[in-house]
């Protein structure tokens, strides 16, 4: 049989595509998994996407991420870190946007460093004239080791959370702070002067943040007038009136609310509302 230039050619290219094809078709998993990892902070979010690598029996930190070297902080694309809203990072302030997370590690001091380009592969175009911010942490020692590359939130409250970077026996810890209580304050002044007004919410705010106490009690009780049914009113109207130092009036309010949530067999506020008679009767 008599194989032609042309039908030599076309056999071939066909092979390149049935190649390309199956090439396409492959799917395996990522040896450096991909996490993406979103705290609620303050009146934002922080979002941070980043791949995981594993030790793997080598030694990471002066190893295979050698100090003083900048570093993507974690596996191929650099680590994104993105703020819905302003936030403090260890002092120095961050405005909204989205930024490249590198570090240059050290064994005494690491620098933590926020890029203007956010997308780029490794740190091979890193730009440390593309830095908007840069600052020095000092790294702890974790009491296990770690064997994948790992990044949490922790300690979060509506004003603080921390941020580490933890791998192998190392523990970096990057504190982040907001101020949103005058800006809560001023929604709800905002707020209580329209049409709906969130008396129960904001007597919750309240509450949890040591305010007027005499101002949440008139809301909540605002509340309770619409909707007189609610075990959940009765118990932070409870609160509220505990904090106040009316123990009498905090227990029968919290009695209320612990009946209304026996009917509706509601575990969570049966136990809430037993908790403040628990409270009320020790005082």
């Amino acid at each position: 049989m008599r194989i032609t230039l042309f039908s030599l050619t076309l056999l071939t290219t066909i092979g390149c595509f049935t190649a390309s094809a199956q090439q396409q078709d492959l799917k395996i998993p990522q040896p450096s998994t991909l996490q993406k990892i979103e705290q609620d902070f303050g009146l934002g979010t922080i979002s941070i996407a980043y791949s995981r690598p594993n030790a793997l029996g080598r030694k990471v930190f002066n190893g295979m991420e050698p100090y003083g070297i900048v570093w993507r902080t974690g596996a191929n694309s650099a680590t994104v870190i993105k703020f819905t809203d302003t936030v403090t990072m260890a002092g120095h302030q961050v405005l909204p946007g989205t930024y490249g997370f590198f570090t240059i590690p050290g064994k005494d001091e690491w620098t933590i460093i926020l890029n203007k380009v956010a997308k780029q592969w490794g740190a091979y175009s890193y730009d440390a004239k593309q830095d908007v911010l840069r600052f020095t942490v000092k790294p702890a020692k974790l009491d296990k080791p770690t064997e994948t590359f790992t990044m949490m939130f922790s300690n979060t409250t509506p004003e603080y959370t921390n941020l580490h970077l933890m791998w192998e026996t190392t523990d970096v810890v990057i504190p982040f702070v907001t101020d949103v209580d005058a800006r809560v304050m001023g929604n709800i002044a905002l707020a209580m002067k329209g049409q709906n007004k969130p008396y129960y919410f904001a007597a919750i705010y309240y509450h949890n943040h040591n305010k007027d106490m005499n101002t949440a009690l008139e809301w909540i009780n605002e509340a309770d007038k619409a909707s007189p049914d609610a075990y959940n009113i009765k118990y932070w109207k409870a609160r509220i009136l505990l904090k106040k130092g009316d123990t009498q009036a905090a227990a029968a309010s919290a009695s209320e609310g612990l009946k209304l949530a026996e009917k509706e067999a509601n575990p969570e506020y049966i136990r809430l509302n037993k908790e403040v008679l628990a409270q009320a009767a020790k005082k």
